[in-house]
């Protein structure tokens, strides 16, 4: 057993919700001042969120892995309880539009967080209980479609089509790892991409986002008011940027700037070389993730490597795509980096059940 966790993850995690705690107070601190008299409103809480998840991903790192296995079951249970609950109105809280928060004073718990996270322990424990039929559809596929197609459901009446599209998209990558039938694949390609006009023609509001990443300026007060602003904060950013705290945009035209484009005020005070660092420490943590897991002793251990990091490397392309108007505006936040102690505190606590993965490997860095 490797008694130590690999530590060039550890540090260019820590690396990155530092510099996301900074970019939290200079995107936020001027709408933080005019609507709460408190600059430091945003980056406070996001303070306690990331001193928490620190600790939790330290001390994760330490617990066995094997107990997730022994716990799946469980864990898959209490996730889906908490779907329930918190799309019954009075229970669960709506924010933007979406029924998807648990409400505790002025703070919020997301439990399609958790849920992302209680599904790739449960599909990790079922394909290595699998793996002898996994190759057949109708013992090894469609049971755990099946409950996958469960919470994605549940996440929809939220609705949260981004999360959903994240946990769907992780869950298929598994499957695929697994060793599934390529043409399985392409079938639900076919229906992915039906189901997702479906839902899009189902919901004004989906099409309203369709028509305005196709041509924003058709409606440049609403609809297309985003990405714009989006834009005008990534252009004008150059090679080196416009300097912390000089961002333009996060005074009042980019909306809540610290939540799921804070990339655009990135991008726009520290240039295309901030851009860069960014991206390129998004890329060494899901590298070193990814080696983790292709190292990993046992098939259960290497499937939940897998799928930590392939729910990081979607959620984090995601964001990236949309702030820079490659996709529709989806809501996704960036991992690390965006404001949201859900998605901090969920995304912490899979890296520190990666880390111990890694303290069981015998391979070298």
């Amino acid at each position: 057993m490797k008694k130590r966790i690999d530590i060039f993850l550890f540090i260019a995690v820590i690396l990155l919700i530092l510099f996301g705690i900074v970019m939290i107070y200079s995107a936020s601190s001027i709408w933080a001042n005019y609507k709460f008299n408190d600059s430091f409103y945003y980056v406070k809480r996001q303070l306690i969120f990331a001193g928490l998840g620190v600790f939790l991903m330290i001390f994760i790192s330490r617990i066995d892995y094997n107990l997730y296995y022994n716990k799946a079951n469980i864990i898959l249970i209490i996730c889906f309880i908490l779907l329930v609950l918190v799309a019954i109105p009075g229970i669960g809280s709506i924010r933007n539009g979406s029924r998807s928060w648990f409400g505790i004073g002025s703070f919020g718990i997301q439990p399609s967080e958790a849920a992302k996270l209680g599904m790739i322990i449960f599909t990790s424990k079922y394909l290595t209980n699998s793996n002898k039929f996994i190759k057949s559809y109708k013992k090894g596929v469609f049971p755990i479609l099946f409950i996958l197609f469960i919470f994605f459901g549940l996440i929809m009446l939220q609705p949260d089509l981004g999360t959903g599209m994240i946990l769907v998209i992780s869950i298929i990558s598994l499957l695929f790892i697994a060793g599934v039938n390529m043409k399985f694949f392409i079938v639900s390609g076919i229906i992915g991409l039906l189901g997702i006009v479906i839902l899009i023609l189902i919901a004004p509001y989906r099409m309203d986002r369709i028509t305005s990443f196709i041509n924003p300026w058709q409606d440049p007060l609403g609809t297309g008011f985003q990405i714009i602003q989006s834009l005008y904060a990534i252009g004008p950013g150059g090679l080196l940027g416009m300097g912390f705290q000089n961002s333009i945009q996060k005074h009042f035209y980019l909306p809540e700037p610290q939540t799921d484009f804070i990339f655009s005020i990135i991008s726009e005070e520290f240039g295309i070389m901030g851009a860069i660092i960014v991206v390129g420490l998004f890329a060494f943590i899901i590298y070193r993730g990814l080696k983790i897991a292709l190292n990993a002793k046992d098939h259960f251990s290497k499937y939940l490597a897998f799928g930590m990091m392939f729910q990081l490397a979607f959620q984090a392309i995601l964001n990236l795509m949309v702030v820079i108007g490659m996709i529709p505006v989806t809501g996704v936040t960036l991992p690390f980096l965006s404001y949201g102690g859900s998605s901090l505190l969920i995304t912490m606590v899979s890296i520190g059940i990666v880390l111990n993965i890694s303290r069981f490997q015998d391979k070298k860095n």
